[in-house]
C-alpha cells in the first residue's frame, strides 16, 4: 500500500499521515522533514535533484504513506503511489487550521525540523504558511483538478475529501483497499463541480 496525501498548507496532511502509518503499519514519510534544512533552507529550491533523490530513497519500499505537495516531487511520487488522498477543504477550514498550528508552534517553541522553529516575526512573509495557504488555496485546487484528469495518473485511486469529517475512520475504509485496488473512492469524485 503506497499512499500520497496532498492538500493546502495546514490541511492536516502530516496528522493524517501519522494516523494512517500507525493504523495500517506503513512507513511515514513527512516531506517537510526531508525538505527543510537548517536555517529554513529548502531543498525544493536550493537542490531539487537532492530532494528528489531523498524522497525516492525514503519511499523505496512497498508500504508507505507520504504527505506533502511539493511539485518538484510529482514525477517521483505520483507514478509510484497507489492511493492519493486529497484534503480539499474550504478556505476557512484551512485558514483556521494553519493559524491555530502556527500559534501552537510559536507558543510551544518546539523544534520543527533540523533546528528550525516557528518564528511569529515571519508571519507577514509571503512564504509563511499562513500567507502561503491563503494565496495558494484557489490555484492549488485548480491545478489538482487538472492534474488528476491527466491519463498519466489514471492508476491512482483518488480520495478527494471535502470536509474534515470525511477523514474520520479513513483507516478502516482503506483496509479493504489493501486487497482490492479497485475499491470505491472515499470522498467525492475528482472534477465534480463546486
Amino acid at each position: 500500500m503506497r499512499i500520497l496525501i496532498i492538500g493546502s498548507s495546514g490541511s492536516g496532511k502530516t496528522t493524517l499521515g501519522r494516523r494512517l502509518a500507525a493504523a495500517l503499519d506503513l512507513k511515514q514519510v513527512e516531506l517537510d522533514a526531508v525538505n527543510w534544512q537548517p536555517g529554513w533552507q529548502g531543498l525544493h529550491l536550493n537542490d531539487p535533484d537532492e530532494f528528489r533523490r531523498r524522497a525516492a530513497e525514503a519511499t523505496d519500499c512497498e508500504r508507505w504513506v507520504c504527505d506533502g505537495t511539493y511539485s518538484v516531487l510529482r514525477q517521483v511520487l505520483w507514478p509510484r503511489a497507489a492511493h492519493l488522498i486529497w484534503l480539499d477543504y474550504d478556505r476557512p477550514v484551512i485558514m483556521a487550521r494553519v493559524i491555530r498550528r502556527s500559534v501552537g508552534r510559536a507558543v510551544s517553541g518546539r523544534e520543527l525540523w533540523n533546528g528550525n522553529f516557528e518564528d511569529w516575526r515571519k508571519w507577514t512573509h509571503a512564504s509563511h504558511p499562513i500567507r502561503w495557504a491563503w494565496s495558494t488555496w484557489a490555484p492549488l485546487r485548480e491545478r489538482y483538478v487538472g492534474l488528476l484528469a491527466d491519463p498519466a495518473y489514471a492508476h491512482l485511486q483518488v480520495h478527494r475529501l471535502r470536509r474534515p469529517r470525511e477523514a474520520e475512520g479513513i483507516e478502516e475504509r482503506l483496509i479493504p483497499a489493501r486487497a482490492d485496488p479497485i475499491a470505491p473512492p472515499l470522498g467525492e469524485p475528482v472534477g465534480k463541480a463546486d
